[in-house]
Formats: structure tokens, sequence, C-alpha cells
């Protein structure tokens, strides 16, 4: 199609803005002609910083982003560890575009790597992906147009590396192979949380092409894990780069769990229309939670390695595009969306490890707007998880992990610092606010006198000899008569029952206060509790006892994170109707063009739209996340919304 042709197609779009909108479906012609005006313009801006902004539409680099893209255009062998969300993938994608041959990217998940090439298509990025799931004639095509040189970013995934069609491919006449990179490179390391053998093949694929250059990606690798990642990778003297963990976007929250479907249902409904993902231990528990939340009237799906691969499939699609609200699904979910408006992430059971709940807490907020992790906690779930170990190379390894993770439940302890802390890195607790976490939102708690109860709790401890676990200690306390206490006589204790006059709650939080100033000591295998020496002698000598905690109050203070909601000025009507609009729009457009809302236009860019109320073109090419593409695919739409409603 020539450039006449083209005009004449806009000046009879303006016209109609049906028209418009089925030219941009479903006219192949026009694809093809954005796709070779794309690459007229990578080959005009060759500077990293013209590519960010006439191809995705961003003003600047996040950190480290151009660090990484500089090194791979020298060739230097990289290891970056940025959070999930920091932007990792512009990398690859923008150096790609630099680089004179092919850049392959090793990614473990294939609804993962579909969705990121389905994002790069919209905006006429040279990507493709070849994988198992297409039929032989798609495949064909793509690996023709690889051959070709029309493709610029190939996904793999490390399984079909050593497969004889990829080694053809790879192997061919002419062919260049100029960038390999690894995403989720921890699964290369078995010191990684999620290791996986099939990764350790890429090193094969290294030596058979020398001369390009190695960029290793993740959001969770610890000093040991990066060393690893680079013996594996046979990476000599590479660039380690490492990004700052925090996501300031993300509430950390913490409750104790009591009734885990109704705190479930009371975030959820306070959380009305947002998307969230649920995590669940097992495949019935997530079947369950399912299943209650449609009896309550919650648009919700499950995902989980039960379901047969169209159910799975179908499921996430829905999920991603919107028609329902909720995925509720085991650890194999974690990694395989690339959705950027989830707003909330809860864990109904506690993750194995600080990398794994990291990780999955990362897919909150990755568009960088509010977004909320909770965890529900409860110490008595901890034996399901060590079931598992048997299953583990390293027994003691898993259990170091484990008591890591319910370090950072059950400390007082800003749970931000504790994160960074885990990946070595130093937080300022000035920079804190409110929307910081549930220990930060409560304030400064003034040491108070808590003699009375603290020696109860340790009397409690030495009266049963110190064998047991925090929460059979506190039903001891509060009176409890379960079969238990009944059969080993401790419903006979002096302090069987001492303890009416405060919640359960507020004794697990002075329990886990004493270990912290060290009054008791937790055994780490089996939880037991033991009275230090330090914690004997404040007994023996009835010294007073003072701790920053409340038992004033009979229940456990309620925290409510800040909702995190759509920051637009609500006092400008205008302003409001616009933001309105724009979405009602883009639901539409994006069940006609059969896409994910989110690829269309994130929140965040419809925020800056209606805000910032472009006239033109050139003044909706200076809004978040708008790039040439999408200004002249959608710039048309998005100018008459505004223009009707100011």
């Amino acid at each position: 199609m020539n450039e006449v042709n083209y005009n004449q197609i806009l000046s009879q779009v303006q016209k109609n803005a049906r028209q418009m909108q089925v030219l941009i479906c479903s006219t192949q012609s026009y694809n093809t002609f954005c796709r070779q005006r794309n690459t007229k313009r990578m080959k005009e801006n060759k500077t990293p910083e013209k590519l960010l902004k006439s191809i995705f539409g961003y003003d600047s680099f996040r950190p480290l982003q151009r660090e990484v893209i500089q090194n791979i255009l020298d060739g230097q062998d990289t290891i970056a560890v940025m959070p999930t969300g920091g932007g990792k993938s512009i990398t690859y994608e923008i150096s790609s575009l630099i680089l004179e041959g092919l850049t392959i990217v090793i990614s473990p998940l294939i609804s993962l790597m579909q969705d990121q090439v389905r994002q790069l298509e919209n905006i006429n990025f040279p990507a493709a992906f070849l994988n198992s799931t297409q039929d032989w004639q798609t495949y064909l095509e793509t690996y023709n147009k690889i051959k070709a040189g029309k493709i610029k970013l190939l996904y793999l995934s490390p399984e079909s590396l050593s497969t004889k069609k990829i080694q053809n491919l790879l192997h061919e006449e002419n062919f260049t192979l100029s960038c390999i990179t690894i995403d989720e490179a921890h699964c290369i390391s078995e010191w990684g949380h999620d290791f996986r053998p099939d990764y350790l093949e890429i090193a094969c694929i290294r030596e058979q092409f020398p001369k390009a250059v190695c960029l290793a990606l993740t959001a969770t690798a610890t000093s040991t894990v990066r060393n690893d990642i680079a013996i594996q990778l046979k990476m000599e003297n590479p660039a380690i780069l490492v990004s700052s963990f925090n996501r300031p976007n993300i509430f950390l929250q913490v409750e104790h769990k009591k009734n885990s479907f109704q705190q479930i249902l009371d975030f959820i409904q306070t959380h009305s229309g947002e998307s969230g993902i649920i995590y669940c231990f097992s495949r019935k528990q997530v079947d369950t939670l399912y299943e209650k939340l449609l009896a309550n009237g919650i648009k919700a799906l499950n995902y989980h390695a039960g379901l047969d691969d169209e159910t799975r499939s179908k499921n996430q699609d829905d999920f991603i595009n919107d028609k329902v609200d909720i995925m509720v699904a085991t650890l194999a979910f974690g990694m395989g969306i690339n959705k950027s408006d989830v707003r909330y992430v809860i864990h109904q059971d506690i993750p194995k490890s600080i990398e794994q709940y990291y990780q999955e807490i990362g897919r909150a907020g990755r568009d960088g707007l509010n977004a909320t992790a909770l965890l529900l906690y409860s110490s008595s779930d901890i034996n399901k998880i060590r079931y598992f170990f048997t299953e583990s190379n390293d027994r003691v390894k898993a259990e170091s992990l484990l008591q890591k993770m319910m370090n950072y439940a059950e400390k007082r302890v800003c749970r931000r610092k504790q994160l960074l802390m885990y990946f070595n890195e130093v937080y300022d607790e000035k920079q804190n606010s409110d929307y910081c976490c549930d220990i930060c939102s409560r304030g400064v708690i003034e040491e108070n006198d808590v003699t009375v109860p603290a020696q109860k709790f340790l009397s409690n401890v030495l009266r049963t000899n110190e064998r047991y676990g925090l929460n059979y200690l506190v039903d001891i306390l509060t009176g409890s008569k379960s079969s238990k206490i009944i059969e080993r006589g401790h419903n006979k204790l002096s302090t069987w029952g001492i303890g009416k006059d405060l919640s359960k709650e507020t004794w697990e939080e002075l329990g886990n206060c004493l270990i912290e100033e060290g009054y008791l000591y937790k055994e780490s295998e089996y939880n037991v509790l033991y009275v230090t020496d330090y914690g004997r002698r404040m007994l023996q000598s009835r010294s007073n006892i003072y701790l920053r905690i409340d038992i004033s109050k009979q229940k456990e203070k309620k925290t409510i994170a800040p909702k995190p909601g759509i920051k637009i000025n609500l006092n400008n009507p205008e302003t409001e109707k616009i933001f309105d609009e724009l979405r009602a729009w883009r639901k539409k457009a994006a069940e006609e063009m059969r896409l994910p809302p989110y690829i269309i236009l994130s929140d965040k860019s419809i925020i800056d739209i209606a805000n910032r109320k472009p006239k033109t073109n050139t003044e909706l090419l200076e809004c978040y996340g708008i790039g040439e593409n999408k200004a002249e695919k959608f710039g048309w739409f998005i100018l008459r919304i505004i223009k009707n409603n100011c």
C-alpha cells in the first residue's frame, strides 16, 4: 500500500468512526502498511531514547533500563535484577530494534510469551513466538518470516531450544543471532526458588553462538543466585546490575487468619470492580474458594494444573480480557500473565519463601497505580508446607526459606523494610507513609506496661513444660475446651482460662512481642516456645515488663489499606466524564479487536489523557504510553471523546 492509499483511508475514517474500527480490526493491508512504516521509523530512530518515545510513548527510562540496553549494544554479558513491573522487557525489546540480527527470549511459560507478543503486535513491533500451541501453517509462516529477517524478537520456551526445527533455524546460512535473553533467569539456579532443569540447556546454545551477547533477567535473585546464574551460563566477567526491590505503590498487609473466606469476601467487597488474583496452596483449595465466590455473586474463575488445557487457557483469556474480576490460582499461574491493571493479590496461605511471595505480589500494580498485597497468616498452616519438604532436594534450605517467610508475617516491624532487607537493600524508614504497610499505618505505638499478661504467658509456657507452640498456648490461656487440651489435662492448669479478658489475636501478638524482645525463644522446626534465661529472671524477680503493644483493646485493630482507586481529578466533572468515556470506548475497542483492554490503553494512560485533555495528535503524543502507532490508530477516537466533553 502506498502513501496515497493510506491518506485516502484516513480521510474516509474521519467521516465514520465505526468504519475506522473495522479497518483497524480486519484490514490486513492497513496492518501491513503500519509494519512497513514502523520498520522505516525504527531505522530513522536508532537511539534508545527515540525508540522509547516513538514506539512505546514513554518520556524517560526507568532505573537501570538504559544501562542494561547500553551493555547489550556494547556486547557486554549482563545479569539484571529488576522488580516485577520494573520494565525488564523494554531492555531487550529496544535493543533488538537496534541490533542487526535476531534477539531470542527464553521464557518459561507459553501463556506469558503469547501475551507479550500480542501486546507488541498491537504497536506493530516485529515480534513472534514459536511453540507447540501453533498449528503447522502458522508455525511455518512465522518460521519463514524469521528466515527472511522480518522478525527482530523471537520468544522460545527452554524446552524448544534443542529441537531440530529451532536448531536448523538458528544455524541457517547468513543468519545472525545477536542476543540471547533469559527471562526468569533464577530458574537456571538450583539456589533459586523455582529451579527448572530445562534451563540448563541454555548454556549449550551459548556455546554454539559465542558472539551473541547474553542477558539474564530476574526479579528475585540473591547474591548466591546471581553468582550461580553467571556460572551456569558460562558468563565471563558479566555486568551485574541490581535495581531497587521497592514497589512503593503496593500496600503490604498481613492479617491473622480467622475465617479466611469471610476475610477474603470482605476485602473483595471493598475493592468492587477491580481485578485481583487469589493464591491458594492446593488445587482443592482453589476449587473450593472459587465455588464459594460464585455462590456469593462474585465473578471469578479458577486456574490450576488439574484443569484441561482448553479450560485453563479459556479461563486465563477471560481474566485478561476483563470478563471476570478475579482469578483463584495455584502457584503455576504466577508467571503466566502480563496484565498491568491487577489491583490486588491475596494469599490465602503463606508462601514457601520470600522470593515466591515477592514474585507473586509483583503481579499487582504493574501500571504503577496503587495496589494491595494481602497475606492471611496462621502458624498452623506451616505444617501443610512442611509436608512437602520430603520432595525437596534440600530440606534444610527449604526450612530456612520458610522460617524467613514466617518472620516476615509475625514480626511487628515495617514489612517493606523487612522485604528489602532480605534482598540486602537498605530502606529509609523516613520515607514511610500510611500507604507503606499495615504496621506503619497503625502509627507509632508507645511502650506499655504489660507485666501481668506477660507473666501469665511466660508461666503458661513453663507449666506446659516448654513443649508447645504459640497457638496451643494461646488456646490454654483463653480457656479452649479442645479435645487435645482435655486429653492432656491442660484444662486443669492454673493458667487455663486466665486470659479470657483478651482476644486470641492480642495474645498471639503479645507472644510474638515476647519472642522479638528475647523473653521467649522459638525453636525453628516445630515452633515450640521456650522461656529464655532473661525471661526466667524477669519472671522470678517480678520486674515490670514494657512492650510496644496496646492490649487495652479487646479485639485486634482492623487494618484497612487505603483504597487504591484511580487517581483523577474528582473535583472536575469534565475530567471524570472523559475518564469514564475513554474506559467505555477502550472496552468496546478491545472486544472488537479481540485484545485485552490494557493493551489498547493502560489505566495510567487514560488518567493522563483525562487530566491533560489533548486537542491534537501532537499533544496526545505527550501523554503517558502514547507512541506514534497508538496515536495514529486511536487518536481520532480519543480526541473526539475529549472534544465532546470539553
